[in-house]
């Protein structure tokens, strides 16, 4: 049986990344409870068996073999969440905005379709989207 697809990104803060997924965007939190309350590691279910983990910064680095990892608010990979209509993405954009996020694209009409892009609160650029 293949194991879970995950993706792993590198945080700051565990309880502001906490705060952000689970509130911002609505994703369910999984694993052991660690002593500061939160799943250690810090996972969110996305759909099926795919995971989203959020590690801090040093031991994502360790993981890698003390790699240099980029640094904080740079930008390598667009997340992405397609939505039904422009009325979802404005109330989603404001709920990550109300989360801890950053706007960097306002919801607007593109030439491709309706979307709005937020960063978390480590720089992740979360494209939120008509789909």
């Amino acid at each position: 049986m293949p194991s879970p697809f995950t993706i792993t990104l590198p945080i700051a803060d565990r309880g502001r990344s906490h705060r952000f997924y689970r509130e911002g965007l609505g994703l369910d939190p999984v694993g052991q409870v660690a002593q500061d309350g939160l799943p250690e590691p810090l996972q969110f279910r996305l759909f099926g068996e795919a995971y989203l983990c959020l590690v801090p910064t040093e031991g994502l680095g360790w993981v890698l073999g003390d790699r240099e990892l980029s640094p904080a608010g740079l930008s390598e990979c667009l997340l992405g969440m397609a939505l039904t209509d422009a009325e979802q993405v404005s109330a989603m954009t404001d709920r990550l905005l109300a989360a801890g996020g950053t706007l960097l694209t306002a919801p607007t009409q593109q030439p491709w379709g309706f979307e709005s892009i937020v960063a978390d609160p480590d720089g992740h650029a979360w494209q939120l989207y008509v789909g």
